[in-house]
């Protein structure tokens, strides 16, 4: 993409409300803009960035054999009676009337949802099991908005949920998601501890929070090194010694990234979601789900990789790939950067191109430094004379000479 036509306006100062890097990064390089307390537009640098962390999840998904579908934001207020929940859900719905004064909510969460489309369709254990998933809106009505995308009043939810005959069939799925997590912050350029969690108002006795060790992180987790034991402060109070292997125990800042949980029967049996097993009795469906915020990971990349000049994406989730710049205006310049802009997009790379006039050399390579993009390819008459272009990792200090016929093969 030309960058002369990106509607993009970074910006030298972030916003006086941001408190988090992320949010002061992601505001000033224009990838977010907040409209109200808790509420974000997502620009489109910012959007595409959410796509490719959606392209990572799908993925992920797909290779567990989840099935996606789309279920609605305004949900039914009869569903929420059948699990007790219209009033007791912490942080309590965002309520709603119609013009025909019906009440409907804004879905924090989709287990009634989901269970209502299940009960209707499976019957038999043969049936089972079954893996849905969507990423959707959500809303929660939270006391406090704070950290940017860290904790918001609207966001996007990858949510899973998994159907089950039995609890032991439910925890080794349970298992496969873990690791397909793993796989996922993996590529998001994070790296993840799990931590022993509260089920809170979504419910179950098992639930696992996914946390990323950050000093900004407002989360107090306990960590073993020696047997890998986690537990939310929330979750298994002051503990001093690890209760599986009693070595001393580190308390550390982190930022949940995603949390799964076993639920059991506890909407099956509330909702009447039940199969028929084998020897032909009634029993309800066991479940499960599993959950990432988008905006909430984005923020979370942004806090671990980030230098004192801006963003630094991984590739996997990078707006572009590669951002060329060429330094001087000589035709030579010009000519060999178009070429080499259009055999980059000819090869299938996503490459941002600075054809931009009346920027100094200066302020193209500062917005490209708080922009993030992970290959930033320089082209000036100096190359040229060796055949060659400048290429720095936004990761690295150091920038290389690369021949010009092997740049594509290089940013590959």
């Amino acid at each position: 993409m030309l960058q002369s036509q990106l509607f993009c306006k970074t910006k030298k100062e972030a916003p006086k409300e941001a408190e988090a890097i992320s949010h002061k990064l992601l505001s000033r390089a224009d990838f977010i803009e907040q409209t109200i307390s808790g509420v974000y537009r997502f620009l489109p640098l910012g959007l595409r960035v959410l796509d490719k962390i959606e392209a990572v999840i799908d993925i992920e998904m797909l290779n567990l054999g989840a099935q996606k579908l789309y279920l609605p934001t305004l949900q039914n207020k009869n569903l929420w009676i059948e699990t007790g929940r219209w009033d007791k859900i912490d942080p309590p719905l965002f309520k709603l009337k119609d013009r025909h004064q019906k009440e409907t909510a804004l879905g924090s969460t989709h287990e009634e949802e989901i269970t209502d489309v299940v009960r209707k369709r499976i019957k038999s254990y043969q049936d089972l099991p079954i893996y849905l998933y969507q990423i959707q809106d959500k809303f929660r009505n939270e006391m406090r908005s704070s950290g940017g995308l860290l904790r918001t009043r609207e966001f996007l939810m990858k949510d899973l949920y998994s159907f089950h005959v039995s609890e032991n069939d439910q925890m080794k799925f349970y298992s496969e998601v873990k690791e397909a997590y793993f796989r996922i912050f993996k590529k998001c350029g994070l790296k993840a501890v799990t931590v022993e969690a509260s089920s809170g108002t979504i419910g179950g006795e098992i639930s696992h929070e996914f946390m990323a060790i950050s000093e900004n992180g407002e989360d107090r987790i306990l960590i073993c090194k020696k047997c890998g034991f986690g537990g939310n402060i929330e979750k298994v109070g002051e503990l001093e010694k690890c209760p599986d292997c009693k070595f001393s125990l580190e308390k550390k800042n982190s930022i949940e990234i995603g949390h799964i949980f076993n639920l059991g029967t506890k909407y099956s049996k509330k909702m009447g979601a039940n199969f028929i097993d084998k020897d032909g009795k009634s029993k309800p469906i066991t479940m499960g789900c599993y959950g990432i915020g988008l905006g909430r990971l984005m923020a979370t990349i942004v806090e671990i990789n980030h230098d004192e000049k801006g963003i630094i994406w991984p590739e996997e989730v990078a707006p572009f790939k590669v951002h060329l710049i060429p330094i001087e205006n000589s035709q030579k310049v010009i000519k060999t950067t178009e070429k080499l802009y259009q055999d980059l997009q000819k090869a299938e790379t996503e490459v941002l191109y600075d054809d931009r006039n009346g920027k100094s050399v200066g302020e193209k390579f500062a917005d490209a430094d708080l922009i993030g993009i992970p290959n930033r390819v320089v082209i000036s008459e100096r190359t040229l004379l060796k055949n060659c272009v400048e290429i720095k990792k936004r990761s690295e200090n150091k920038a290389k000479l690369i021949k010009l016929n092997q740049i594509i093969k290089n940013v590959r």
